[in-house]
């Protein structure tokens, strides 16, 4: 697993700890986890959905792979196989995933299907990382198929097709927002799951963070430099009014995965956790266990987590929150004063709107 194809040698050879029986709640997002966790306690359903799958596009999916992908394998893009395997291993997933490489110059990977999961992942991403950078984006992907993203997503992106078909029942259409919007919330803590879960696998955060600013910057490393990248993250949240605050969430909403600066600073911060020392000492959670979790402690983690990020939060919105929250006296006041952010006011305590778009602030966040 240390040699190319061609036969040198392109990283150094070290041991990776393995995590026997581990359980995908070990590194799971608290808001991710929470949902999986009661969705697996609706024993039968996606049983029952499976037998439906005639009514998915999957079949022909795994024909198109199959078709017109190249597989993954001993013989065919062995360093990527050595990788998956390893993988597989180190988080002791029962089967590995077929893998395929599809020619495609847009970097992404995926993990699909419902009878088993797919992973596949794209030309551009290949061409894109390192070893020990695709090293990870393969754990990643390991960490979603461990989880069973791969079963949900489809089931839940099944429902959000079929809630269109009734689109014309008066509301309908608010209801059907109101169901992709909480389905995209799950994707955007999901692919931090297995943010997480890439990391547990490659062992090497640096790795990480590098293959992060790639699909940010592309491969231009030596333009890049890891803190200023996190500097971004804490600007971003940080940064701006009231109106930033808002058009963040317009921006966030369209979006499957978060944004890749927050996506970094969200792991580097749970590299540094009690949580993730305590998984590499071989303390976590086993897949043993899985069946007596609690769907009640698993929302109490989700809201706990929720309440945590609006109590240190810096985004003005989020402020704003706490105050009312905290009932503030002066509440007009502080809404003027978080909206117009930047303004001066005058020693009699009014607020003036004057230089309110100044400060250099940015109206819409860069993808």
């Amino acid at each position: 697993m240390t040699e190319s194809p061609g036969g040198s040698e392109s990283v150094p050879s070290r041991d990776r700890r393995r995590f026997p029986g581990i359980s995908s709640r070990s590194y799971e997002h608290p808001a991710d986890r929470s949902a999986l966790v009661a969705l697996r306690k609706l024993s039968g359903f996606d049983t029952v959905f499976k037998t439906l799958s005639g009514l998915l596009p999957e079949r022909s999916l795994r024909l198109l792979f199959l078709s017109d992908s190249v597989r993954v394998s001993e013989q065919q893009f062995a360093h990527l196989n050595d990788m998956l395997r390893d993988a597989c291993y180190i988080l002791d997933l029962e089967k590995v995933p077929p893998m395929y490489v599809n020619q495609d110059p847009q970097p992404n990977a995926m993990c699909i299907g419902l009878d088993e999961p797919i992973i596949v992942v794209t030309t551009g991403l290949v061409e894109l990382l390192d070893e020990e950078e695709m090293r990870a984006v393969i754990g990643h992907e390991a960490g979603h198929a461990l989880s069973g993203h791969a079963v949900y997503r489809t089931i839940l992106l099944f429902l959000t097709n079929l809630a269109l078909k009734v689109a014309w029942i008066p509301l309908g259409n608010v209801a059907i927002m109101a169901i992709v919007t909480a389905l995209r919330e799950w994707f955007r803590k999901s692919e931090l799951s297995a943010d997480r879960a890439g990391l547990l696998v490659g062992q090497d955060l640096q790795a990480s963070m590098r293959g992060l600013m790639k699909l940010a910057g592309g491969n231009h490393l030596h333009e890049m430099n890891v803190d200023s990248f996190l500097a971004q993250a804490d600007e971003y949240e940080a940064g701006g009014d009231l109106r930033d605050s808002v058009l963040k969430i317009l921006n966030i909403l369209p979006r499957s995965h978060p944004f890749t600066t927050v996506r970094a600073a969200e792991l580097k911060k749970w590299a540094a956790s009690r949580d993730y020392q305590r998984i590499m000492d071989g303390h976590y959670a086993r897949r043993s266990e899985d069946k007596d979790t609690s769907v009640s402690d698993s929302f109490r983690d989700s809201a706990s987590h929720y309440a945590d990020s609006v109590r240190h939060s810096k985004d003005p919105l989020m402020g704003l929150v706490r105050d009312i929250a905290g009932g503030a006296g002066d509440l007009g006041g502080k809404l003027r004063d978080t909206v117009f952010r930047g303004g001066q006011r005058s020693d009699g305590g009014s607020g003036g709107a004057d230089g309110a778009t100044g400060s250099g602030d940015s109206g819409s966040a860069g993808k």
